[in-house]
C-alpha cells in the first residue's frame, strides 16, 4: 500500500508524525500540524502533487553534498551521486586544507564502491591525513570548466577536557545569574566588574569556576524585555553589564566625571542600587547616558589619533563582520524609534521600511547614522574586552575552568539575529516541550528554531558562528536544553503548545562540530539533559564528551523512587541541587514554589496541586532518610520531615552530600549561601512574577564576610578534594 504523500514529506523532512509522550504512550500528530510545519519549512502544501514536487526539488542530491562531517575514527569516505554512464577515468579531486596545505589524485584508483544501479552513489576513499578543521574538497570533471565543491570538516571524536578533569580532578563552583550581584559600586546590576571580584574571592576559596546565565544581547532600548533566554542575538552580548566606571575612557572624560558626580545622577544612582528588585529601565538610562560620552573620549583621543587602542577596535569591527554590523545597526535604529515610539518593542512592529536589515532604508539609516552604528560596535567591543578580563583573571589566580557561559536553546523572533533574509531561523514556527506530567498543556517558549535544511546547505555556517562566539573567554560552555541537537518540538506560528511535533536535527553531525570547537576553543561542554531525554542522545552525548546535568532533586530510582546515591551519579557530569527555573533549596522545602503556584493560578485544578504537596512531602522524608544514611545529616536534625524546617545545618548537609559524589563538576547557588527563598524565574509566568529581576540579599563584600559561608566554601573544597582522591584510587 503507497503510503500517504503527506507521510512521505514528513519523513524527508525529518519531522516525526508519532511520538512517546511523558506518561510513556504513544501520541500521533494531526495532519494538520504536519501540513503546518512543512509550509513553515518551505514545502508547497497546496495539494498532495505540489508537496511531492517540492520536496522532490528540496531534497535532489547534488554531485556533491553541500557539506560532509567526518569524526577521527571514520574512513574518509565521500559520496557522489552520479548516472550510471558517468567514468570514473573523468574525475579528478583536489582537497585545499583549512591549514594551507594541498592534496591531488584521481577518482579512479580510489573507487570504494559503485551503488549507481540501485540509485545509490559512488563511494570513493581519500587516502591522506587531513588535520581537524574545515576544508574544501573540489572534484574535476574533464570537459566540465566549473569543479563541485564541498566542504569537508574533519572533526575530533570527543569534547575538550581540562587536564584537571582528565587526571578526575573533582571541582566546584557556583552557578550565577550576574545581574544579582550587589557590590557598593555597580550601578544597580551585577556587571563584569563585580564579576571579576567574585571570581576572586571564590579561586582564594577554593572553586574552580563560576557559571554564569546567559550573557547574550537583549534590547538595550527596551531593557524590560530582561530574559536572558529570550534575547536579541546569541551573538553578541548584553550591554548592560559593562562595567561603566572600568572603561578606560571613563577617567578621561571630564563630561563623564561631571555628569556621574552630579548630585541628581550620584541620587538615581543609589536609589537603583537600593531596590531588591533590578530596575532595568532605571540602569539603562543612567548607563546609555555615560557611555555615549565615553565613545566621544575614544573618537578623539584614539580612532583621530590612529592609537594601538583605535587599531584594536577597527581589527574587533573587521573580525565582527557583517554579524557585528547588523546587531549595531539594530540597535541603534530601534533606539531612534523608540525615542519617537515607546511602545516599539521590536522589529515586527517597526516602519514597514525597516523591517529586514537589507532594506534600501535600513541601509540608508546607516549611512545616516554612522555615529549611533559606531557607537553600539563600541559597546560591543568594550564588552567583550571586560568579559575577557574576567577569564584572564580567573586564569591568573589558578581556577582550573575560570567561566563557564550558558547558550540559550533560541533568540526572540523581535531581535536582532531574525532580522534578516539570511538567517536560518524559522519565523513561521516556535519550540517548545510536549506535554508533560507537570505542565499538561505544554510549552511554547516563542523561539524560532534553526531549519535544519538550510543549516546543512551553508555548511552549518550559522552553528559554528554561535558555537565561536560563545566559546571565547571561558573554560565551558553549558548548552541549555542540548536534547535540541537531536530533535526540537515545533509549534505553528499561534498554536498551542499540544499542536507540536519533533522535528529531527544532523545530530552525529553537530556534535562533531560541537567537539572540534571545543577543542579550538579549550572549552569543555556540559549539556543541560533535563526533561524528557530519549534513549538514543544518551549515548552519544556521553560518547562525545558532553557532561551530562544531574539535578539532585530529580534523581531519583525507577524502582523505588528513592533517591539515587550521589556517589552513583556518572563522573562525566555536574551535579547541582537547584537550576534558575527552579526553587532555592529552602524554597523547595517550604514548598513556596507551590504556595506562589497557587496565588497566581498557576495550578487550576486542587487534586493536581495536593498531589504535588504530598509528592514534596515524600520527596522531603527521602531526602532526610537518604543524607543521614550517608552520615551528612548533622546531629539534631529531626526524622519527620513535617516538622523539619530548612535552616542553615540543614542546607551545608544537602550540598556536601552531592559534594561528596562522583560528578566532575559541582555546582551550587549563592542563593543558597544566603538561605534566601524568593526564586529568580517561575516558569509558566511572564506578567504574574518579577522573573530575571531578584538580586541577591547581601552585597559581595558583606557575602564574604560571613563565616558561615568561609567555612563551607572550605567544606565544599575539602569534601570535593576527598572525592577526587576516591576516584584516582
Amino acid at each position: 500500500m503507497k503510503q500517504p504523500a503527506l507521510k512521505t514529506v514528513a519523513q524527508m523532512a525529518n519531522l516525526a508524525d508519532r511520538y512517546i509522550s511523558a506518561w510513556g504512550t504513544e501520541a500521533s500528530v494531526p495532519d494538520s500540524t504536519l501540513y503546518d510545519l512543512l509550509t513553515s519549512l518551505g514545502y508547497d502544501t497546496r495539494n498532495d502533487e505540489t508537496l511531492l514536487a517540492s520536496a522532490e526539488k528540496k531534497h535532489k542530491e547534488g554531485v556533491l553534498s553541500p557539506v560532509q562531517v567526518i569524526r577521527d575514527d571514520e574512513p574518509l569516505e565521500v559520496a557522489l551521486h552520479l548516472g550510471t554512464s558517468a567514468r570514473e577515468s573523468d574525475f579528478s579531486w583536489r582537497i585545499d586544507t583549512e591549514q594551507g596545505e594541498c592534496f591531488e589524485g584521481y577518482l579512479q584508483s580510489q573507487i570504494v564502491r559503485d551503488e549507481r544501479r540501485e540509485g545509490g552513489p559512488l563511494v570513493f576513499n581519500l587516502p591522506c591525513t587531513l588535520p581537524w578543521g574545515y576544508h574544501r574538497l573540489s572534484v574535476m570533471r574533464k570537459r566540465r570548466k566549473t569543479p563541485y565543491e564541498m566542504t569537508l570538516i574533519v572533526a575530533p571524536a570527543r569534547c575538550y577536557m581540562q587536564p584537571e578533569l582528565d587526571q578526575h580532578k573533582k571541582m566546584w563552583g557556583p552557578s550565577i545569574q550576574l545581574y544579582t550581584l550587589r557590590t557598593p559600586h555597580n550601578w544597580g546590576i551585577g556587571d563584569f566588574g563585580d564579576l571579576k571580584q567574585l571570581v576572586s574571592d571564590l579561586a582564594s576559596r577554593g572553586a574552580d569556576f563560576v557559571g554564569l546565565n546567559p550573557i547574550h544581547a537583549l534590547f538595550p532600548a527596551n531593557p524590560e524585555a530582561a530574559s536572558p533566554y529570550s534575547p536579541s542575538s546569541r551573538r553578541w552580548l548584553n550591554l548592560l553589564y559593562i562595567d561603566v566606571s572600568a572603561v578606560s575612557e571613563f577617567a578621561l572624560s571630564a563630561k563623564a566625571q561631571q555628569l556621574v558626580g552630579s548630585a541628581d545622577f550620584q541620587r538615581r544612582l543609589q536609589a537603583v542600587r537600593e531596590t531588591h528588585w533590578v530596575d532595568y529601565s532605571g540602569v539603562a538610562a543612567l548607563k546609555m547616558a555615560v557611555l555615549p560620552l565615553l565613545f566621544e573620549e575614544f573618537k578623539q583621543r584614539h580612532l583621530t589619533q590612529d592609537t594601538a587602542r583605535g587599531r584594536a577596535f577597527l581589527d574587533f569591527v573587521e573580525q565582527g563582520g557583517d554579524s557585528l554590523k547588523q546587531q549595531a545597526t539594530f540597535d541603534a535604529l530601534h533606539q531612534h524609534l523608540r525615542a519617537d515610539d515607546d511602545s516599539i518593542w521590536g522589529w515586527p512592529v517597526f516602519p514597514e521600511k525597516y523591517r529586514r536589515y537589507e532594506s534600501a532604508a535600513t541601509q540608508a539609516f546607516v549611512e545616516q547614522h554612522q555615529d549611533s552604528v559606531h557607537l553600539y560596535m563600541y559597546l560591543q567591543w568594550i564588552a567583550q574586552g571586560q568579559i575577557e578580563e574576567a577569564q584572564r583573571l580567573a586564569e591568573e589566580k589558578g581556577m582550573a575552568m575560570g567561566l563557564y557561559r550558558d547558550l540559550a536553546v533560541g533568540v526572540s523572533d523581535a531581535g536582532s539575529e531574525t532580522w534578516s533574509d539570511h538567517s536560518p531561523l524559522v519565523l513561521d514556527a516556535s519550540i517548545g516541550a510536549p506535554p508533560d506530567v507537570l505542565g499538561p498543556l505544554g510549552q511554547n517558549w516563542g523561539l524560532p528554531p534553526f531549519d535544519p535544511h538550510a543549516l546543512k546547505e551553508t555548511g552549518y555556517e550559522a552553528f559554528i558562528e554561535l558555537l565561536r562566539a560563545n566559546m571565547q573567554h571561558c573554560g565551558a560552555l553549558r548548552i541549555d536544553h542540548v536534547l535540541g541537537l537531536l530533535r526540537l518540538w515545533w509549534i505553528p506560528k499561534g498554536k498551542n503548545a499540544t499542536e507540536g511535533a519533533y522535528l529531527y536535527y544532523p545530530v552525529k553531525d553537530m556534535l562533531a562540530i560541537l567537539a572540534l570547537e571545543s577543542h579550538r576553543h579549550q572549552c569543555s561542554v556540559i549539556g543541560e539533559d533535563l526533561g524528557t531525554v530519549p534513549d538514543e542522545i544518551v549515548d552519544l552525548l556521553r560518547d562525545a564528551g558532553v557532561h551530562s546535568y544531574k539535578v539532585f532533586f530529580f534523581e531519583t530510582s525507577k524502582d523505588d523512587g528513592g533517591f539515587i546515591s550521589p556517589a552513583h551519579y556518572a563522573e562525566q557530569a555536574m551535579a547541582t541541587l537547584c537550576t534558575h527555573d527552579m526553587p532555592t533549596i529552602r524554597g523547595f522545602w517550604h514548598c513556596d514554589d507551590l504556595k506562589m503556584g497557587q496565588e497566581l493560578g498557576l495550578y487550576p485544578d486542587e487534586s493536581q496541586l495536593q498531589a504535588l504537596f504530598d509528592g514534596r512531602l515524600k520527596a522531603k522524608q527521602g531526602i532526610l532518610e537518604s543524607v543521614r544514611w550517608h552520615g551528612m545529616l548533622p546531629e539534631g536534625v529531626g526524622d519527620d520531615a513535617r516538622y523539619v524546617p530548612m535552616d542553615g545545618y540543614l542546607s551545608r548537609a544537602l550540598q556536601l552530600h552531592v559534594a561528596a559524589g562522583q560528578s566532575a563538576l559541582l555546582s551550587v547557588q549563592l542563593e543558597d549561601w544566603l538561605e534566601m527563598d524568593k526564586p529568580v524565574n517561575i516558569p509558566g509566568t511572564v506578567d504574574e512574577y518579577p522573573n530575571w529581576r531578584r538580586k541577591l540579599s547581601v552585597n559581595l563584600d558583606a557575602l564574604f564576610s560571613k563565616e558561615e559561608v568561609n567555612q563551607l566554601a572550605r567544606d565544599l573544597t575539602r569534601v570535593r578534594q576527598h572525592a577526587s582522591r576516591q576516584s584516582v584510587a
